[in-house]
């Protein structure tokens, strides 16, 4: 049986509804921009992203569309810039990647397995769109593209992951790896 992630994002955006109402009320006490932002980010984002490498990659545009209203929303009351639900993902994505890639003792570290040049990780065969949007090769496709666009490799020597940067990145790019 197909296990639809609906009633999970219709819960999250119901919660993140009901703190966007504290946002607002926050506004008309007309706070600075910075702490509304800090609101946000401890109580708003963090209900919309929990667990989100999961949920995430296999949801519907229906679901994602409502929870970017949410983000949308309070954008617009605070007035500053803050993250795509989508940009949240793929970081996060990559960063639990890279720690499973990091730890030799992790179950699903045969996973991530580089190509014999180095420049790439394996693919995963993925036979239907569930498995495709899963974490797992959504993540493997974000490693290889963060590779591809920094020109760099990754080598695995003595039990530790080396990234090669080829070209002058600066140095916080590599901690988002």
């Amino acid at each position: 049986q197909d296990l639809p992630w609906s009633c999970h994002i219709n819960t999250l955006v119901k919660k993140a509804q009901q703190h966007l109402y504290h946002l607002r009320r926050l506004r008309d006490f007309k706070l600075p921009s910075q702490v509304l932002k800090t609101f946000y980010t401890c109580t708003i984002e963090s209900v919309l992203t929990g667990s989100i490498t999961s949920w995430f990659g296999n949801s519907i545009m229906q679901y994602r569309r409502a929870l970017q209203r949410v983000v949308q929303s309070a954008k617009l009351t605070i007035h500053t810039e803050i993250p795509d639900l989508q940009d949240i993902y793929s970081t996060r994505c990559r960063t639990r990647a890279r720690k499973i890639v990091k730890d030799l003792s992790h179950p699903n570290n045969g996973l991530f397995s580089l190509l014999r040049l180095g420049k790439r990780f394996r693919s995963l065969k993925a036979n239907t769109d569930r498995m495709r949007r899963s974490f797992f090769p959504q993540a493997i496709r974000s490693l290889d593209l963060f590779l591809h666009l920094h020109h760099s490799s990754l080598s695995l020597q003595d039990d530790t992951l080396t990234l090669n940067l080829h070209s002058k990145v600066p140095l916080y790019t590599t901690l988002y790896c």
